[in-house]
């Protein structure tokens, strides 16, 4: 490879990377070689429960940022890791990914209002829309494009204005692909929005003062649903200058007014909370994030891949699965389209495909009884 080239693509990847996040906070130690993946990418509780760490503030760090108590920072990615994986891996996907679908995102904005109750639109990437009765719950939405190297699989193909007045935003964490700015600048500043501690400046800049910012295990009650700011084995960062964790990262339990209870992952590397989640919340419908899992040893420690999303699963107890965070941009090895089909393939296996919302961009999932899986499209 030429000097230039070498150069230019160094110079791509090393933006790529940095502005989604996926870079350390220490640039100054650089290996070549990837880490060992037969080791524990996650932190054994021990029987050390997730509110007892909560209560004792695990994750918050004495020099103002956030630390991870439920993985290992050992097991952040290094420059030289970076580096070996974007110009040198070989991606055993690679066949596979000029297959990848552009499928433009359509929502019946006027059946979807006729619906009663509880349901969730998938609309892109992360982003999904709960309407809970006359309420609407919008999560980490991402309409716009992030940086121009990055290729949106899943544009939308209707005016963001059609959208039902929203309620509520949730922000799980400070991301790019989580947490747009120029998406957020579409919505009412007024607009209420929920966020884990630290996102003041973000908030203030966009004019949107009406906001709560909550730590692991709070609360917010609007007097008909509890949303609750759950623990997950993640991190987050915006500038690789200032480094990781300046700001907290979550995941959410939705109570809702019509009586169902849902679970939303947000990013999160596998740990062995779950089953505690699930012996604390009656969960009805567990949403995990599903994407950007290959290559395990860079991505085992932020995101978890379909055989680890199932087992999140069983230990939640939900009674269904949905899986999101896929479709839109590709930020691991695997092609967009590919998380449902292995996801597919692993509940098969265990016997769970009756329990998995299968849905795609812009339909939605109405929440019935347990058995149900229905679907406006």
């Amino acid at each position: 490879m030429a000097r230039r080239t070498f150069l230019q693509k160094s110079i791509q990847g090393l933006k790529a990377m940095a502005l989604l996040n996926m870079l350390p906070g220490s640039l100054a130690r650089a290996a070549v070689e990837p880490s060992r993946t037969d080791d524990l990418h996650y932190k054994l509780l021990d029987g050390v429960s997730l509110r007892e760490l909560a209560a004792q503030k695990a994750h918050h760090g004495e020099d103002g940022r956030f630390v991870n108590p439920l993985g290992h920072s050992r097991r952040r990615r290094r420059f030289g890791e970076l580096l070996h994986w974007k110009l040198f891996a070989e991606n055993e996907y690679g066949p596979h990914l000029d297959r990848q679908p552009l499928i433009p995102v359509r929502v019946d904005w006027r059946k979807l209002e006729k619906s009663d109750g509880v349901s969730v639109t998938f609309l892109k990437h992360a982003s999904i829309l709960i309407k809970d009765q006359d309420a609407h719950l919008i999560v980490d939405p991402v309409f716009r494009d992030m940086f121009w190297f990055i290729e949106d699989f899943s544009p939308l193909a209707f005016d963001v204005r059609e959208m039902p007045p929203i309620d509520h935003i949730l922000i799980t964490h400070g991301h790019y692909d989580h947490l747009n700015t120029p998406t957020l600048a579409d919505f009412d500043p007024k607009t209420h929005v929920i966020a884990p501690l630290g996102y003041n400046d973000i908030f203030d800049d966009l004019g949107m003062r009406q906001r709560t910012h909550l730590d692991w295990y709070e609360m917010y009650s609007d007097g008909r649903r509890n949303i609750t700011l759950l623990p997950c084995n993640h991190w987050t960062m915006r500038n690789p200058l200032v480094g990781p964790n300046r700001a907290l990262w979550g995941s959410y339990l939705v109570e809702t007014a019509g009586g169902k209870t849902i679970y939303i992952s947000g990013d999160t590397a596998f740990f062995d909370g779950f089953a505690e989640i699930g012996r604390t919340f009656d969960i009805d419908l567990a949403i995990i994030n599903l994407g950007a899992y290959a290559p395990r040893w860079f991505m085992a420690p932020s995101h978890m891949d379909p055989k680890e999303t199932v087992t999140a699963f069983r230990k939640l107890g939900a009674k269904q699965l949905m899986v999101v965070h896929w479709g839109t941009f590709r930020l691991g090895d695997e092609p967009v389209h590919f998380p449902p089909l292995e996801l597919g393939e692993v509940m098969k296996k265990e016997g769970l495909l009756d329990r998995w919302v299968d849905i795609r961009h812009g339909e939605t999932h109405i929440l019935t009884a347990p058995s149900g899986n229905d679907l406006l499209e």
